[in-house]
């Protein structure tokens, strides 16, 4: 657990100050570089003008995960999404959107926490997998 509370508030204070840092901010290069948008929605703008929704829906992925935590064997994940949600969850309560800053032309302007998230996600998903693979094997040798 105190690996758990050490990385997540690395990555909670790497993306507040960040965003922080990038308000109001532009720097391009082309279509790449520091756009701060703000957004009032989910992933790609989903669910947008829906705060309260997202904020409730943030702190039951709050919840579950340091539930489950323990429980789990691949913990890197779990510290992704956390760091991740709760990095969104503090813009949503302090200031109604998230703020995001980094642009990549094929892809919606995101920040430190959505990075936390995705890789956390496919992380999890390749946990999933491994471990899906293991039993498969496991129920074939029988």
């Amino acid at each position: 657990m105190k690996k758990f509370i050490i990385i997540s508030i690395i990555l909670l204070a790497l993306d507040q100050f960040t965003k922080y840092i990038f308000t109001g901010k532009e720097y391009l290069v082309g279509s790449f570089g520091i756009y701060y948008a703000e957004n009032t929605g989910a992933a790609f703008g989903i669910l947008s003008q829906m705060n309260i929704f997202l904020i409730l829906v943030g702190f039951l992925v709050l919840f579950l995960i340091f539930y489950f935590y323990n429980d789990v064997k691949c913990k890197l994940p779990f510290i992704l999404i956390f760091a991740g949600t709760l990095g969104n969850v503090i813009d949503r309560l302090l200031f109604g959107y998230v703020r995001d800053f980094i642009l990549i032309s094929i892809w919606p302007i995101f920040n430190v926490a959505d990075m936390c998230n995705t890789i956390g996600v496919l992380i999890l998903l390749y946990c999933f997998w491994r471990e899906d693979k293991t039993y498969k094997q496991k129920s074939h040798k029988k």
